[in-house]
């Protein structure tokens, strides 16, 4: 379930004053709390079904990777921008490959310094690390702070996050906010000082000094360092009440970082949210999108985060995708200019061909026409 919308009606406005046309689906916010009115008051126009829209606009804006119904609804020539999914999402992008629809990915927007008011990358897992730790103070047994009673003291909850990206990074704080005594892991030597500056204890290994990409993401590491990790991992894991884990590979399938053997050493009672779900998981027996119980633990497969807090995430992703928008058609001749790193990187689907080379390499992989 969605619901999160695109574009707010702050932002609606914004592009309407820049000259552009905003078409909303009629509903498409009500379940963020932004009414058809409130699209109305700032300049909007209200279309009732998708066909009608989808069919009546050159530019589509939208948050979940479109679905084969809806490109079938797109019109040929036209123009996307959001999340594609590629890696789950092959013969789709072939069919807009196939109606020439121009297509751009939050996902591929580089991460670089004058494009982080794009970054929905970051802007979501923020929200998902946040939303992880009040799922696991849910689901644990116990108090999160040290308190102090009449019935004695009680310790705080023990905290390991896997994991010191935005996301990490953000159920540290949110975890520490509430109380939690946090220990964090990553294989990056540049997060140590942040995970420190949170309050959080950094658990050593000897750092690969190779081990996150130029533009900051964890790189795909070896079996032998996988293993190293799990050891490293594993020997910490007893000691905590709730784990988090949000190592993700980018583009990649999520390295497995807690097994089958590791969670029958955890106390019973202990809780495990997994970020990395949606990837195939960071814990060997996460099921995506279920909650479950397994040796006396509760293993959460956490997906789309994001859309249970709609508010805020819709206000975050529409400011992303704004900024993203102007800095695309911000060219006196309206085109996008492709000599620019931020737009070259972001564009999967251009004149008919894929000109993104990973998304290019997964579907000569599947056996699939890309049109060179």
């Amino acid at each position: 379930m969605e619901w999160r919308v695109a574009i707010v009606p702050k932002m609606a406005k914004q592009l309407i004053s820049d000259g552009q046309e905003v078409l909303i689906e009629s509903g498409a916010g009500e379940a963020a709390y932004f009414s058809d009115l409130e699209y109305e008051q700032a300049g909007a126009s209200i279309v009732k079904g998708t066909q009608l829209l989808y069919s009546g606009v050159d530019l589509i804006i939208k948050i979940q990777p479109p679905q084969r119904h809806e490109v079938e609804m797109m019109k040929t020539d036209s123009i996307y921008i959001g999340f594609l999914a590629h890696s789950s999402n092959l013969s789709v992008i072939q069919l807009m490959v196939e109606k020439n629809i121009t297509s751009f990915a939050m996902e591929f927007i580089p991460r670089i310094a004058r494009s982080q008011s794009m970054d929905a990358i970051s802007s979501m897992a923020s929200i998902a690390g946040y939303r992880a730790v009040l799922i696991a103070a849910q689901h644990l047994g116990k108090f999160f702070p040290l308190m102090m009673t009449a019935a004695g003291t009680i310790p705080p909850a023990k905290v390991l996050v896997i994991g010191a990206g935005v996301a990490g990074l953000q159920a540290i704080a949110t975890a520490r906010r509430l109380g939690a005594k946090v220990e964090a892991f990553d294989t990056r030597p540049a997060v140590k000082e942040q995970v420190e500056s949170l309050g959080a204890q950094f658990v050593e290994m000897k750092l690969a000094k190779d081990a996150e990409t130029v533009t900051g993401y964890a790189k795909e590491m070896t079996d032998e360092f996988l293993i190293e990790e799990r050891e490293i991992i594993g020997s910490r894991l007893a000691q905590n009440h709730v784990v988090i884990t949000t190592a993700q590979v980018f583009g990649k399938k999520a390295p497995v970082l807690v097994t089958e053997e590791m969670i029958k050493k955890l106390h019973k009672g202990s809780v495990i949210i997994d970020l990395a779900s949606e990837q195939g998981g960071n814990c060997e027996l996460t099921e995506p999108g279920r909650t479950i119980k397994k040796y006396g633990v509760t293993i959460c497969g956490t997906v789309n985060l994001p859309s249970t807090l709609p508010v805020d995430a819709s206000r975050m992703y529409s400011r992303n995708i704004t900024h993203f928008f102007r800095h695309l058609y911000n060219t006196k001749d309206g085109a996008p200019d492709f000599e620019d790193k931020i737009t070259k990187d972001s564009c999967v689907i251009y004149k008919g061909e894929i000109v993104n080379e990973m998304v290019k390499k997964a579907l000569q992989k599947e056996g699939t026409n890309t049109h060179d």
